[in-house]
């Protein structure tokens, strides 16, 4: 089709496009006018996604994620913040709402869910693109029902977000509360451990008790290696042949002052024999001395050689009594290691039982502290107003909506007639029709009639 034919089927066809529009923009504003006024009222909350926890002073890596406005969004529509509306407005006690109930569902299901549902369907909430801004908006018959109604929704989404970050922390509480429970009690008992094992062992200071007896063993070990090398030497001198050539003898000062006086003796008989001869009686009586100091030299060192074998016998019993002694002191102080590595243990037991029940305290006075917290990331940034005009009908929206319909219709339908009923408009039809050459065209009688008249009046 070409665009003339498309014109003379509209030239043709004028009346019933013309009437087909008229109607359809009649239509329009007539339908609009008795439509009942709806009212859209709208509040705004603000969501702070980058403000700390007021508890734990650290900012929420979940608040920063690309989702988190659109579960806010999924949130708001909620059934669970929409029966919050429906409580905070107390319309579950309103009689007439009540019948309308019954006459609806016959009574079947809970008049909470019922208003829940209505009132979804008129809210529409939208998120600010460039902004943590979101709109709630509510329609309404009524300008006053509906800004409350969208206050209510703002309101009741910030009741139940605060109740959602609420309730785990009561959770949590209270499972942290039976944690600190469990984490003291086994401090008290590692604490009563460590005291039932000291006053079982008449433990007071362990560390400087073994200090004590750690010295007093090395004490009596230097006296063990003392006394041994006493014993080695007079058993040395014990065994020796010749007693002459003892120490103890040869630094005697009475055993050399006799062994002086024998050789002066001695020297003197030598002389008194050449010139007195063997039996004088001078040289006799020198005999006599010299055997007598010869004797008490004798005396004098077996008394020395004595010594040293009561010293010898003295030291082995010494010795022996050192062994037995550095024996008990070493079993005494293999015990109070012992007993120091079962403190140390029941001590750690008491410090790895301390840091769990200060760790779990502190968390559970963290938990408790946000499970009372009333505070939260929203806050109403603009509250809903009764909207002086109402946003539906939109009645010159509609006469412009029925304006481009009516028009599409109108051509639509005069093409339709003449599809149905088709007709010869011009040469290009009639070429169509009968698939052959036009030789000419006769113009219409009425134009050629004019044109005559014209020309006679003229």
């Amino acid at each position: 089709m070409t665009l003339q034919q498309f014109l003379l089927i509209l030239r043709a066809r004028w009346k019933i496009a013309l009437l087909a529009f008229a109607l359809t923009v009649a239509t329009t504003v007539v339908v609009s006018t008795l439509m009942p006024k709806q009212y859209t009222a709208s509040a705004a909350v603000v969501v702070d996604v980058r403000s700390p926890d007021p508890v734990s002073g650290l900012m929420l890596q979940g608040m920063m994620a690309p989702g988190y406005m659109a579960t806010q969004v999924d949130i708001i529509n909620s059934d669970r913040v929409a029966q919050a509306v429906v409580k905070g407005l107390g319309m579950e006690n309103s009689p007439a709402i009540q019948a309308q109930w019954r006459e609806a569902t016959q009574g079947k299901g809970q008049l909470r869910d019922w208003l829940a549902s209505l009132l979804q369907k008129s809210l529409d909430v939208k998120p600010s693109r460039e902004s943590n801004v979101i709109n709630i908006n509510y329609t309404g018959a009524d300008p006053d029902f509906a800004a409350a109604v969208a206050n209510a929704f703002a309101q009741g989404y910030i009741d139940v977000n605060l109740d959602l970050r609420v309730a785990p922390a009561r959770q949590y509480a209270t499972f942290f509360e039976e944690q600190t429970k469990t984490a003291r009690e086994k401090l008290e008992k590692a604490q009563q451990a460590l005291s039932d094992y000291q006053q079982q062992n008449g433990i007071t200071s362990t560390d400087e008790r073994l200090d004590f007896e750690t010295a007093k063993l090395n004490e009596t070990s230097s006296q063990l290696t003392g006394v041994q090398g006493q014993t080695t030497d007079s058993q040395s001198k014990r065994n020796s042949t010749k007693a002459d050539t003892l120490a103890e003898v040869m630094q005697s000062p009475l055993v050399n002052g006799l062994k002086a006086d024998i050789a002066r003796l001695e020297a003197k008989l030598t002389e008194s024999k050449v010139n007195l001869g063997a039996n004088h009686p001078q040289i006799q009586r020198t005999e006599s001395e010299l055997g007598a100091l010869r004797a008490q030299l004798d005396a004098e060192t077996r008394k020395i050689t004595s010594s040293i074998e009561t010293t010898y016998q003295v030291s082995k019993q010494r010795e022996a009594q050192l062994q037995g002694a550095l024996a008990t002191q070493k079993a005494r102080v293999l015990v109070l290691n012992k007993q120091r590595d079962e403190l140390n243990v029941l001590r750690r037991d008491i410090e790895s039982a301390q840091r769990a029940f200060e760790i779990v305290s502190q968390r559970a006075s963290q938990t408790n502290i946000e499970s009372q917290t009333n505070q939260t990331n929203i806050a109403v940034l603009n509250p809903a107003i009764a909207p002086p005009d109402p946003s539906k009908p939109k009645v010159l929206l509609n006469v412009l909506v029925s304006i481009f319909l009516g028009g599409l219709l109108s051509v639509g339908l005069a093409l339709v007639l003449e599809l149905t009923n088709r007709r010869v408009r011009s040469t290009e039809d009639l070429v169509e029709a009968l698939d052959l050459p036009v030789l000419g065209a006769i113009s219409s009688a009425s134009g050629m009639f004019k044109r005559t008249a014209i020309g006679v009046s003229a």
